[in-house]
């Protein structure tokens, strides 16, 4: 047995081995160096864009702090200030200092609302969490005691990832608007009911008057004109007084059944005598059986009368209205079918076409106020005082209904009057 010579010992690397080692070396210099300027080109991008987080952020706060006369309060998830501009100081009488990271949202609102309201944080963001929004009024509290009603708009917050982090309260001030609104409705009412009893007065002596067999055509002719108008006063008073109801929350039905066909039918009969002596033609489509709604004939009839009386108005010399009654079945999308559908409600719809001076595509958001008037109506000079479709809209959602508005300049209007059956 003899021991292995020196030279089948291990061999040192060759030199092609140095050289790819060499090689390899050099190779992870080269992407050391890119990944260091790879890093450094981040760490730039990364410092302009916590430079621009700051800028913004600066921006945002600047901007709520410039905000002076509404309130704005941002809360997190469960209810503790973390933003609270100077308008909440002024509003509630605290600075940020004593507010923000110590003090909940709740602790500015009237207790026994928020308990009507279901109670805590979740009374305030119930409907801005499954809407995504909400505008109400509440009653604030301020540091002195005072009570506030404010109109307080909530929305959700989110962070920097688009996580939901919490609340965001924009309350605007409304408690002398809403004192001087009381007044208001508080003295029409009251004006209302002090012109109604001189008128009942007035049109019982017209009609003792009228029924005289003495008087001369021309007497009789002036005192209906004096009948007429007094009546129109009247009308006009009634409309004033109901809408004082409706905004004071004294607006009451007399539900019953209610033949739909009939209601129609008689505001077209009631229509007809100012129709034909304008020219203007009525269209009268009604099921002959008719549609029974559950409802208050009066004010079912009241809101009928105001479309119809409107539409008339409205239409010019030559021109038609159509009124349109069908059966019909809504889905819970909103869309209406002529067939019953499973998922679908038998609704009542009402259709009242005109061909008259139609209402401007801006003014159209308007048309429900009280007193607000279409510039085509005033450049017709169709006279009116604009609470027709307030009284109408506000008898429609009483009865759980709805109304809606179609309309194009000088071509006409169509209101459609949907009411659950």
């Amino acid at each position: 047995m003899t021991l292995d010579s020196p030279s089948t010992a291990e061999a040192p690397p060759a030199g092609a081995d140095v050289a790819a080692l060499e090689a390899e070396v050099l190779r992870l210099r080269a992407e050391n160096a890119a990944l260091l300027a790879q890093m450094q080109h981040r760490d730039g991008e990364l410092e302009i864009a916590t430079r621009m987080l700051r800028a913004r952020a600066r921006t945002m706060t600047s901007v709520i702090d410039a905000v002076t006369e509404q309130s704005i309060i941002g809360t997190d998830v469960d209810g503790v200030v973390r933003v609270w501009n100077p308008g909440a100081e002024r509003m509630l009488g605290l600075p940020r200092a004593d507010v923000v990271r110590t003090r909940s949202i709740t602790d500015f609102h009237l207790p026994e609302e928020l308990e009507e309201a279901g109670g805590g944080l979740a009374a305030l963001v119930r409907t801005a969490r499954e809407q995504g929004s909400d505008v109400r009024d509440w009653t604030y509290v301020a540091a002195d005691g005072e009570e506030l009603t404010v109109s307080v708009a909530v929305t959700p917050r989110t962070d920097d990832r688009g996580v939901h982090a919490g609340w965001n309260f924009v309350g605007t001030d409304m408690t002398e608007a809403r004192a001087t609104e009381r007044m208001k409705d508080q003295f029409v009412s009251l004006i209302s009911h002090e012109l109604r009893t001189p008128l009942t007065s007035i049109l019982g002596y017209l009609e003792l008057v009228l029924d005289d067999a003495e008087l001369t055509e021309d007497q009789r002719r002036h005192l209906s004109t004096v009948e007429r108008n007094a009546q129109r006063l009247l009308r006009l008073v009634g409309d004033l007084l109901f809408t004082a109801q409706v905004d004071a929350g004294r607006f009451s039905l007399q539900p019953e059944d209610v033949d739909l066909a009939a209601v129609v039918r008689a505001a077209e009969e009631t229509a007809r005598v100012t129709a034909a002596a304008t020219g203007v033609e009525i269209v009268l489509a009604v099921p002959e059986d008719g549609l029974v709604v559950h409802g208050d004939a009066v004010r079912l009839g009241q809101a009928c009368d105001n479309l119809v009386s409107n539409a008339v108005k409205f239409t010019p010399h030559g021109g038609r209205v159509t009124l349109a009654l069908r059966a019909a079945w809504r889905t819970p999308g909103g869309a209406v079918a002529d067939e019953p559908r499973d998922d679908a409600v038998p609704v009542a719809r009402l259709t009242v076409s005109d061909t008259g001076v139609g209402i401007p595509a801006g003014e159209q958001g308007q048309l429900f106020a009280r007193f607000f008037r279409a510039s085509t109506a005033r450049r017709s000079a169709v006279p009116g005082v604009g609470l027709g479709l307030a009284i109408t809209r506000a008898i429609t959602a009483a009865h759980g209904g709805t109304l809606e508005l179609a309309s194009v300049e000088g071509r006409g209007t169509t209101f459609t009057l949907t009411l659950p059956r």
